[in-house]
């Protein structure tokens, strides 16, 4: 069975060709890269053409790098970035650029609606809270959420908003206009929190809709990740060299698939992801919430599961912002001695070389403490004008030094989220640490280190959301559960277990690092207002 999965990240779409037998394997992977727009009022917006060209673009790139050709191919879904807003017309046509999961220019409609009341739980009207609560264990309690971004453009654009048919996430967009056909798969739906999970595909609650102003009409049809959505039109099959009638399945995001791409699908199992972003996930067969540390538990790919999701804004971004501006000359001159030219290979390349250079700083960085919320931060605590900050810098410290406590940074804040899942839910020892930022064996002992828990790796490490979407479409086609086909065909390759030498100093900066939010909460907000 041979499967194409579109993995769309936010900078560039991972295309994975997939063979899945007695076990799976990734045939063949290309990527493309696209831009992310950061406007000054606090917009994050991305190019529908950019994606539909890195789409064809890698797409054509399989078949260049394998035997398989474009007519043995059975299935193909998305995996995509979440909580975006895509508003369309009828016709599928995006009616202005999509807007990412990081833009936040809904902070006054947010408190709009979220800060009246006279009753407030996390700055939120208690009574909204209790009602989405009641229905679907979340709330729009952060500005970034969907719901903000909608009704942002019908404050600002209005325009758009009066043609506007339905409003739609990245996937599900990507997936019109392969198909033509116009809906929502139920994670994608459940992330804009106006879902009912009590209530399956016909999910949209009416209470919620009205409660926070979102015309019905608006909201598509509701299908399951698993489910078939359609057959590759003549028109996409044209653009991507591919075969017309392929089927299209629902695919979904990116949180959703993990887990099952990590093997981590009994409820219980812990997962750690970093890429772009980052997060802590644990597998449940129940749901629960912790509003006061911004934790839900989204839908899974499988009816009856969820994902006990925590998310960092920024982890491997803040990396990659080391990589473009601190370790600026030594990246240039590796560069130049490698001759590195493709862009993926080129990431993965200049990660692993600095993670080299910085094993030769002592754990604790040599006491200097790095905080990854380069774009605000969203949990344990909302904020959207925390920065990220260097503190402790002495007049002996290095370079290597600050690199190091990059890293450290990003496995503090992914400890503090872990303890903040411990509280409510059971998670795994071991856990399984997935994304491109498992690639380097220096963050896998670092991160086994600061949490205190065994960290496990898997294969194909950077491409964990499209091998789940990948088992998801071949459970759909096959008929099967698609949790135990993933415990079956994923296993690990590599455990870390934790360096008990290295616990006094980490647990001195872990207390340091928990402490410089609210230490330096009303600063961030002269700065950032």
């Amino acid at each position: 069975m041979y499967i194409i999965i579109y993995d769309f990240g936010t900078s560039n779409v991972k295309a994975g060709l997939f063979e899945i037998a007695s076990e799976i394997k990734l045939v063949a992977g290309a990527s493309a890269s696209y831009g992310l727009y950061i406007t000054v009022n606090g917009g994050a917006e991305q190019d529908t053409e950019e994606w539909w060209s890195a789409l064809c673009a890698t797409t054509r790139e399989l078949f260049q790098k394998s035997d398989v050709k474009p007519g043995d191919i059975q299935g193909m879904a998305f995996c995509s970035q979440m909580q975006g807003a895509v508003f369309v017309d009828e016709s599928g046509r995006a009616l202005r650029r999509p807007m990412n999961y990081l833009d936040q220019r809904g902070v006054r409609e947010y408190k709009d609606c979220m800060g009246k009341g006279l009753i407030k739980v996390s700055g939120c009207d208690v009574f909204k809270l209790a009602r989405n609560l009641a229905v679907n264990y979340a709330a729009s309690v952060s500005a970034k959420d969907p719901v903000w971004k909608y009704k942002w453009v019908e404050n600002n654009e209005p325009e758009v908003f009066r043609r506007m048919y339905k409003w739609l996430d990245v996937g599900d967009y990507l997936t019109a206009r392969c198909t033509g056909r116009i809906i929502r798969t139920a994670d994608t739906a459940f992330a804009t929190f106006l879902y009912d999970t009590r209530k399956g595909k016909e999910g949209w609650n009416k209470g919620l809709l009205n409660m926070y102003g979102v015309r019905p009409e608006h909201m598509p049809e509701i299908i399951d990740c698993t489910d078939l959505v359609g057959g590759l039109t003549e028109k996409a099959a044209e653009e991507l060299g591919l075969p017309e009638g392929i089927p299209v399945f629902g695919g979904g995001g990116d949180v959703t698939f993990v887990n099952i791409g990590a093997g981590s699908t009994r409820p219980g199992d812990t997962h750690i992801y970093v890429g772009t972003s980052g997060w802590v996930s644990t597998c449940l067969d129940h749901q629960t919430a912790d509003i006061s540390a911004m934790i839900t538990g989204t839908l899974s790919a499988r009816h009856g599961y969820f994902n006990y999701y925590a998310e960092l804004e920024t982890a491997g971004k803040c990396f990659e912002w080391v990589m473009n501006h601190l370790a600026l000359d030594e990246v240039g001159v590796y560069l130049d001695q490698t001759k590195v030219t493709d862009v993926e290979n080129k990431y993965h390349s200049l990660y692993n070389y600095l993670s080299a250079e910085i094993s030769k700083v002592p754990p604790g960085a040599n006491g200097v403490i790095f905080t990854p919320w380069l774009h605000g931060n969203r949990c344990p605590f909302e904020d959207s004008r925390a920065g990220g900050m260097f503190f402790n810098i002495r007049v002996e410290n290095g370079k290597r030094d600050m690199i190091r406590a990059v890293l450290e940074g990003i496995c503090y804040h992914l400890r503090w989220l872990l303890e903040c899942e411990a509280k409510k839910v059971k998670t795994s020892d071991p856990i399984r640490f997935v994304g491109g930022g498992a690639l380097s064996p220096v963050t896998c002992q670092m991160l086994a280190d600061i949490t205190g828990r065994t960290i496990e790796t898997i294969d194909n490490t950077q491409s964990v959301g499209a091998i789940g979407a990948a088992l998801t479409v071949a459970a759909g086609i096959r008929g099967e559960d698609v949790m135990e086909l993933s415990r079956r065909l994923v296993k690990p390759n590599h455990a870390y277990i934790p360096d008990l030498q290295n616990k006094e100093v980490y647990e001195r900066n872990y207390k340091v690092f928990k402490k410089l939010y609210k230490a330096n909460a009303a600063s961030f907000r002269a700065l950032n207002a």
